[in-house]
Formats: C-alpha cells, structure tokens, sequence
C-alpha cells in the first residue's frame, strides 16, 4: 500500500502509471489538481506580491511553483501540507491545504503526525483568518462587530480542516479494511488450493490402493482354480491314451475347476454390472442404458472383487449351484484334497484346539495356504508339501513349505503355469493388513517356505 492508503503490491503491472503511480488515471488527477492549484496560488500570489512590495512576477511564479507541488501529494503527503501551512499567511493554496490534509489523512502515517500536522494547519488557518478579519474591520473593509471576528475565525479554520481530514480517515480506514478483506480472502483462496490438492493426493493413494486391492483379489479369484485346470489339463494330455478312465477323471476335474472358476467370475462380473451398494445407472458392464459409458466408482469395484474372492470354494460340478460363503479354516482339507487330486503330495497337520475367529482372520489364513499351495504348482510341480497349522492362545500361524522339485515330473512339464509375481506380494499385503507377520523364501533344502503369523483378535 502507498502512503496514502492505495492498494500497492509490488511493482506496477504493465500499462501502469509513470513513477510513482500505479495507474495512469491516478497521474492524471493529481496533474490536473496541481495544475488548477498552481494557477489558483499563482492568482492570489499577485496581490501577495503587491502587499509586500515585491514585484508581480514574483509573486505568481511563486505561488505557480508552491500550487504545483500538490503534484507529490501521493509520494510525500507530509510535503505538501508543510507547503500548504508556509503559504497560509499568504492567503494562498487553499486548494493544496484541503487536498494536502485529505491526503494525509487518509495516508497509512501514525495518527500522532496527522494530529500534529492537521493541528499546526488549524491554528495557521486560524491566526491568519483572525488577523485579516480583524485588520478588515480596523480598516473599514468589513462591517462587522469585533465579536463576530473569533466566530468567524474559528468557523473558518475548522471549515477549511476538519472536513478534508475526517474524509481522509474514513477513505483510510476503508481501504485499509478492503486490502485487509482481500488478504484474508487471498490467504483463504490458497488454503483451499491447498486442501483441493491435498484431497487430490489423498484421492490417488486411495485409488492407488484399491487397484492394489482389486489385483490382489483378482488373483486370489483366479489363480488357484486355472493353476490346478492347467495341471489337470497337462497331466490329461499325458495318460489320455495309457489311461483313459484316469483321463476322464482328470477331464471331469478340469470342467468342475472352469464351472467353479467361471461361477466367482461371474459373480464378481454380477456386482460390478449392477454396482452392488451403489446406485445402478444402466445395463452394461461399465455403461448406461443408453450405450454411453459410465465409470464405475473404483472402490465399487474393489468392493466386488473382495466379494467374490470370498465366496466359497466349493460349487457342485452337476448343477453349478453353491451356497456363497467366505472361505474358512474348516475347508482347509477341502483345498488340500484338490491339491492332491492335482499330483501333489501333501501333508496337512494341525496343532492346538480349533477355534473360531473373525471371517477376516480366518479367510486371510486360507487365501495364504491357497496360493502357496498354488505357487508349488507353478514351480515345483510333483515335490511334497507340508502344510502346518497351528492354533495358539492370542495368534494362528501356518506354514507351507515344500522340497525341491523332482527332475523330472510327468505332466508338469507340460504345464508351463505362468507366474506375474504377486503372490507373495498379495499375501503379505494381506497379512500385514491384519496386523501379522509374513515371511517367506528359500529352505536350505532347496525348497521353499511361506509362513504366516496373524493376530486371533485381528478384526
């Protein structure tokens, strides 16, 4: 802000005013008002001159150059009222004082030098008032009575004064009170650009981590039950004329493992069609009923993946009919028998007295036994596996752990079982969700081991 309570930030944007001015409008106005102050000083300085004897041109050069000085009155407000207090006994520059102490007035200065000043502008306006009025009627120029003089004195300092310097400080008040509105409102602009981007980040890691979700249940859905079709499908191919009631066997697997496969996709595909616990929009699987695509909400489809993935394992081969409920430590047997129906040789065994626990803890313990027992058949194919399960006081633990894979395994070669990694990844994303801990890698062996440990009490 400028002395004189103009808004002023920083140097004058382009197309401003020249020198001190932020605007060209400004320049003109204080020009025009030195310009009519320079010629109202400069006609009154030509009876100044011939009171005081001194030559005319003197005196309006004088008073031209005193009125032009009004032309600072933004830059040096405290200037241009001096000038206007020094030509008072002159009877001059009654323009520059009125403007000169709204100027001031209104000037972002401590109210004790604007006192002083707009005092020192009184009392002159005052003396110099008095002593004319009074050298008036001692002359005969003014037919008043000598009573009437003080009035009149007084009546004239304080015309001449008090208006130009109470307008000042309400003009400088509310300025003040406007820049002060427009900071506060500036400030408040900013901090909610920075709560738009702040919610924007916190937006992204969510969406972020429901992509992780959705992977995550993706590939529980999935993996298992076309790992096992791949090797039923392998080991198919290889006894398919050496034994072919073994073949129709492991062809009856395979379709059971599709129709159970196909079941948990559909499912999934089912609530993300009719956006289960959210508003239905349309018919098509990301659209309207008008055929334009509409986004699924995000967290909708994480939602739905979770849903399916923790839908029960078991569905009837006859009829695809099963009863949707999430996966539990009971069906552990269940998921190993299918395992062995694979090829795999496994040994299930569990210490401590079972015992219920929360539906999270319980289907994160069975996603972890699924897909190690899913990674054996990717990557040691035929080797003996271990499951341990075990039932403590505060947490459950389960380990999987398998020996190397033989060198050579009829129908596991044939399966080339693809591997994207996440895995491992998922379980312990899982695990450490409930608080656990996971652990997993190479045996001395050869082999590999996957170990979980998962808080009882874990909701």
């Amino acid at each position: 802000m400028t002395t004189t309570g103009e808004e002023h930030t920083g140097p004058p944007p382009p197309g401003g005013g020249p020198w001190w001015w932020d605007r060209w409008r400004s320049a003109v106005l204080d020009v025009g008002l030195a310009a009519v102050s320079a010629v109202e000083c400069a006609a009154e300085g030509w009876p100044f001159a011939q009171d005081a004897g001194l030559p005319e041109s003197v005196g309006m050069v004088f008073g031209f150059l005193a009125g032009l000085s009004l032309v600072l009155r933004r830059k040096w407000p405290i200037a241009v009222v001096l000038v206007a207090i020094a030509i008072t006994p002159a009877q001059m520059g009654f323009l520059l004082g009125v403007v000169g102490l709204y100027t001031l007035a209104a000037a972002e200065l401590p109210r004790r030098i604007i006192g002083a000043l707009s005092g020192m502008s009184f009392l002159a306006m005052l003396i110099v008032t008095y002593v004319r009025a009074h050298q008036g009627v001692a002359h005969g120029d003014l037919a008043i009575s000598d009573w009437f003089v003080p009035f009149l004195s007084l009546s004239t300092a304080l015309g001449m004064t008090t208006p130009p310097v109470l307008l000042g400080l309400y003009v400088g008040a509310r300025r003040r009170l406007m820049e002060s509105l427009r900071e506060r409102a500036d400030s408040l602009e900013r901090e909610l650009v920075l709560l738009a981007e702040r919610a924007e980040e916190r937006a992204e890691w969510a969406r972020n981590e429901e992509r992780t979700r959705i992977a995550r249940e993706m590939h529980d859905v999935v993996a298992h039950r076309v790992s096992l079709m791949v090797v039923h499908a392998a080991a198919l191919q290889a006894v398919a004329r050496k034994d072919p009631e073994k073949a129709v066997r492991n062809a009856a697997l395979v379709g059971d493992m599709g129709r159970q496969a196909l079941t948990e996709l559909r499912e999934m595909l089912g609530v993300l069609r009719s956006g289960d616990g959210f508003p239905a929009r349309g018919r098509g699987v990301l659209g309207g009923s008008d055929g334009v695509a509409e986004p699924v909400p995000l967290a909708a489809v994480g939602v739905a993946a979770a849903a399916a993935a923790s839908r029960v394992e078991e569905v009837s081969s006859c009829g695809g009919e099963g009863v949707p409920e999430g996966p539990t430590l009971e069906e552990l047997e269940e998921l190993v028998g299918q395992s062995a129906a694979a090829g795999m040789v496994v040994d299930l065994s569990v210490e401590g007295e079972a015992r219920g626990y929360a539906p999270e803890v319980e289907s994160t313990a069975y996603r972890v036994v699924q897909e190690a027992l899913t990674n054996v058949h990717k990557h040691a194919a035929g080797a003996k596996t271990y499951v341990r399960l075990a039932h403590r006081a505060a947490e459950i633990a389960m380990q999987v752990e398998n020996e190397p894979a033989p060198v050579s395994e009829p129908g596991a070669e044939g399966a080339r079982l693809p591997s994207g990694g996440n895995g491992l990844v998922g379980m312990k994303e899982r695990v450490s969700a409930l608080g656990g801990v996971f652990v997993s890698g190479p045996t001395d062996a050869g082999g590999f081991r996957v170990s979980a440990v998962i808080p009882a009490g874990a909701v």
